[in-house]
């Protein structure tokens, strides 16, 4: 079990510090980091909370997970390990190769 929680179908009007006051009901909250649209700025409706120990984890998940928060039932589970993202590249498209020094193509003849 981890101490970082993912939370889901929140408010998109809820902020970071509200999201903090909620979760400190199961313990103390380390960080706390909202999801947001990168253009607008706006909420995405999920985030992730960090709580202190694995104890206030599990606690924060049995007191908050299917809680009404401003009229959503917010769903609270234990955060996935992150995977290390690849560039986007469909199959069987090859990128153009980049030239060389001197502009050539960078093979030999």
């Amino acid at each position: 079990m981890r101490r970082e929680l993912y939370v889901g179908s929140l408010p998109y009007e809820i902020t970071e510090d509200d999201l903090h006051r909620l979760f400190a009901v199961a313990g103390t909250v380390q960080s706390v980091h909202l999801i947001t649209d990168p253009v607008s700025g706006k909420s995405k409706g999920c985030g992730y909370v960090k709580m202190t120990t694995v104890g206030e984890a599990i606690e924060a998940i049995n007191c908050l997970d299917g809680a009404l928060v401003e009229g959503r039932i917010i769903s609270v589970s234990e955060a996935r390990e992150q995977k290390p993202q690849k560039s986007p590249q469909r199959p069987g498209v090859s990128r153009p190769r980049r030239a060389g020094p001197g502009g050539g193509s960078g093979r030999k003849q």
